[in-house]
């Protein structure tokens, strides 16, 4: 469905949520404000879909300013770094929800895991009950209490919640920074889980898929809406690994695992350890979301299929000679890098 005439303002549209659903938006009608903190070089020109407008998601003027108008804000912000987590992503949400409130307009937010505790797994619904064991678990919590609370008072909120991204360009994530390295041949694969342990990965472009055919129903969207992707579930942990092998035309590249001991004496130096050992347990025992309900109202989800979809985001991360990247070698036609936004 095109939407000539619907404004969207996703903030955050460097990271890899944002500049998919960037680039999905754009190509479908709507009229899009790419706000982030810096405007890549190379989007130093708009397009006649793609405004962007340098902002800090902090500040709620700037916030206001960009929003005015808009009948959708994607909020797919994080704190640079992933610094100061705890501090920031309440006070950015709620200059997201001020100016969904004073336009009328739909939040939409890309939903974590994080929220759920064990006594849910492994199989959890849009109504499974959140009790997050972690501290960033709990602020995802506080941060859709307080998106539903605001839909009481003018909002509408749609929140997309998907397994452990991958995709195009996206390279601070745990398949760019566990699994692979960017840049560079894949010579190895380091996996975090437990071998036979079934794991949820969801591919951006698709996440992406999914919440623009969510925002083509609007009219039939409750005020509150929640839907769970089902994304790629490799069940036994070894369909992953399998794809990159045969991404890269090698069957036999070797797989470790990941250094988990080695973190615990790094984490009171290192910020970013501490919130990659607080998911540990994620990778411990199957999590997987289940998306009966996103199916019931779509019809279908929008699926790329694992190898193409590993063959596409391992070209564009550098990790493939450009003799076996073929066409895929780059990430979609829209200008600026496709940093991650989770």
């Amino acid at each position: 469905m095109q939407n000539p005439h619907k404004t969207a303002l996703v903030i955050g549209a460097n990271g890899g949520i944002g500049h998919a659903v960037t680039h999905v938006l754009a190509t479908q009608g709507w009229r899009v404000r790419a706000f982030a903190r810096t405007i890549p070089e190379s989007s130093s020109q708009n397009t006649g879909a793609v405004t962007w407008i340098t902002g800090d998601a902090l500040k709620d003027s700037d916030v206001l300013n960009a929003a005015k108008g808009a009948d959708v804000i994607v909020h797919a912000v994080n704190p640079p770094g992933y610094r100061n987590w705890g501090k920031v992503v309440l006070p950015m949400i709620d200059n997201s929800i001020a100016a969904a409130i004073a336009n009328g307009a739909r939040i939409v937010l890309p939903g974590t895991v994080y929220n759920y505790g064990p006594e849910v797994f492994p199989e959890i619904d849009e109504e499974s009950p959140q009790h997050p064991i972690s501290r960033k678990g709990a602020i995802r919590v506080e941060l859709e209490q307080r998106l539903e609370r605001a839909c009481a008072r003018g909002a509408r909120a749609l929140i997309v919640r998907a397994g452990d991204f991958f995709g195009p360009g996206a390279k601070n994530n745990w398949f760019a920074q566990g699994l692979v390295k960017p840049g560079k041949p894949v010579s190895s694969i380091i996996y975090p889980g437990k071998r036979h342990m079934g794991h949820q990965w969801a591919y951006l472009p698709d996440v992406a898929a999914t919440i623009a055919r969510l925002l083509d129903r609007e009219n039939d969207l409750p005020g509150f809406a929640r839907f769970h992707m089902n994304g790629h579930w490799d069940a036994t942990g070894t369909d992953m690994i399998n794809a990159i092998r045969t991404a890269c035309g090698k069957q036999h590249i070797p797989v470790h695992s990941f250094p988990w001991l080695l973190i615990k004496p790094l984490k009171p130096f290192v910020a970013f350890l501490r919130e990659v050992d607080e998911m540990k347990y994620l990778w411990q025992q199957p999590v997987r979301l289940k998306n009966d309900r996103l199916v019931a109202f779509l019809g279908s989800e929008p699926h790329t299929p694992l190898r193409e979809a590993v063959r596409q985001t391992l070209a564009s991360i550098g990790c493939l000679p450009a003799d076996n990247a073929g066409s895929s070698a780059t990430a979609p036609s829209f200008p600026g890098p496709a940093l991650p936004g989770r």
